[in-house]
C-alpha cells in the first residue's frame, strides 16, 4: 500500500502563516483526491480542504479565503498553506489520499498527523 508522510506544522502566533505538506509513496498508480482533515481532542475529524486529480479544490467554510491547497505534480506532494491563522485552527492535521494502486485496487490511506498550534 501507499505511505503518506506529513511534514510542517508547529507553533505560530495568531495572524501568522504555516504550511504543511503530504508526500505519498509506494503502491500508487494515481491519486484521485487528497484531503486535509483536522482534529482536536474530543471532537470528530473535520474535513478542511480537498484537491482532486483534476485540480479542483474545495474548502470548509471555516477556512475559506485563508487556506490554500495545492500540489506540485499530479501525484505529490500536496501542500496546505494556512494564512491568517486563528487559535481555533489549533489541531492535529491529517492528510488522506484516495489511491489507485498499481494493480488497480482502490483504497484510502491516512497520514500520521502533524500538530499545528496557534497561540493568541
Amino acid at each position: 500500500q501507499a505511505q503518506l508522510v506529513e511534514s510542517g506544522g508547529g507553533l505560530v502566533q495568531a495572524g501568522g502563516s504555516l504550511s504543511v505538506s503530504c508526500a505519498a509513496s509506494g503502491d500508487i498508480f494515481a491519486i484521485n483526491r487528497m484531503d486535509w482533515y483536522r482534529q482536536t481532542p474530543g471532537k470528530q475529524r473535520e474535513l478542511v480542504a480537498t484537491i482532486t486529480r483534476g485540480g479542483s479544490t474545495n474548502y470548509a467554510d471555516t477556512v475559506k479565503g485563508r487556506f490554500n491547497i495545492y500540489r506540485d505534480s499530479a501525484k505529490n506532494p500536496v501542500y496546505l498553506q494556512m494564512n491568517s491563522l486563528e487559535p481555533g485552527d489549533t489541531a492535529v492535521y491529517y492528510c488522506n489520499a484516495n489511491v489507485v494502486g498499481v494493480g488497480g485496487d482502490l483504497y484510502n490511506k491516512w497520514g500520521q498527523g502533524t500538530q499545528v498550534t496557534v497561540s493568541s
